[in-house]
């Protein structure tokens, strides 16, 4: 009988020749904001924003999909542009690990926006964005198991398997994003963007003839508002489609300041997000001195939840942002 791991491991051989499956992406979509639309790059109130996030994906199988990315980005050239203009750049890297490290992705990224603003307060802005990717897959054979493999001693036989186009893909990837953000009152926030990934559609594949990488469409909003001193609402969506995959999410937190300081405040927050016919998401998260972390855990809903015994993946997520010295009127921001 064959193991789950080798299915597993099957599944991501026939990746190379299939290219269907979605790119890694994080349930806290919001707190991951260059790999969800280049346009967020520089767009804060702040130094630099420097943000990490790690997802482990069904635990219940043995490493089955394991997420790790960084990434720093900040305001440059304030000097030459408009007060409320900016223009940002940003690097950032991820790491993605696919049947116990059997298929490995591994890319880093240079970003660059640019935000106008579109009234004289500054108060709403719309930016574009720009990402160029160096991407590197490998495939490790040898952690794979095949039909020819199979002995009556188990998996003991050696396979005539061959990976023609080397183990390893090297690629060069475009992406590229808008994003309309903005406050009515300067204490609300809400944005809408859209973006782009794989434009270039690069060629990938181990066996055979190469195929191309579909690309990655986004559109994605939030809002965000108080309710009263000391809680506020925030709420954010995502609709994402490549090949034939899709999927939405949807969901709010209400944060509380329990320090009550508007200049440092020490914020919890507690919500839940939906994957559409897959997965609930409750969430919480911590905010104190610029610093917030976040906690997710996906209870899986769909037909997998037999295999993954409801297990759907646990993740965290940090965000510092670098305040200036001197705070005066802020530029309203996308609040994640």
């Amino acid at each position: 009988m064959i193991r789950k791991n080798t299915i597993l491991a099957l599944c991501a051989l026939l990746f190379s020749g299939l290219v269907s499956a979605q790119d890694p992406h994080f349930s806290q979509f919001f707190a991951s904001p260059l790999t969800l639309n280049p346009a967020f790059t520089g767009k804060f109130d702040g130094i630099f924003r420097l943000a990490a996030n790690h997802r482990d994906q069904w635990p219940s199988i043995p490493k089955a999909y394991v997420t790790t990315s960084g990434s720093v980005d900040f305001s440059i050239l304030k000097n030459k542009i408009s007060e409320y203009d900016v223009l940002g750049i940003g690097f950032s890297g991820l790491s993605d690990q696919s049947a116990d490290n059997a298929l490995k992705l591994n890319y880093g990224s240079v970003s660059l926006s640019f935000h106008k603003a579109m009234d004289e307060e500054g108060f709403n802005t719309l930016g574009a964005g720009l990402q160029a990717t160096y991407s590197s897959m490998s495939l490790d054979i040898t952690k794979l198991r095949f039909e020819d493999q199979l002995t009556a001693n188990g998996f003991t036989g050696a396979t005539n398997e061959v990976l023609t186009n080397g183990k390893t893909q090297n690629y060069l990837d475009l992406n590229a994003g808008l994003l309309f953000s903005g406050s009515s009152n300067g204490d609300n926030n809400y944005y809408l963007g859209a973006s782009m990934y794989h434009i270039n559609k690069p060629a990938v594949g181990f066996i055979d003839q190469l195929w191309l990488l579909t690309p990655r469409f986004t559109i994605h909003g939030g809002y965000s508002t108080p309710l009263s001193d000391r809680l506020s609402v925030h709420t954010s969506a995502i609709y994402q489609m490549q090949n034939q995959a899709s999927e939405m999410v949807a969901g709010a937190a209400v944060s509380s300041n329990i320090n009550g300081s508007l200049e440092n405040p020490t914020n919890v927050y507690a919500g839940a997000w939906i994957r559409l016919n897959d997965a609930i998401i409750p969430y919480v998260g911590l905010e104190f001195n610029s610093l917030r972390i976040g906690v997710s855990y996906d209870v899986n809903t769909s037909s997998l939840k037999a295999a993954t015994a409801s297990r759907g993946g646990s993740e965290i997520s940090l965000i510092y942002i670098q305040q200036k010295a001197e705070r005066g009127k802020g530029i309203p921001c996308p609040r994640f």
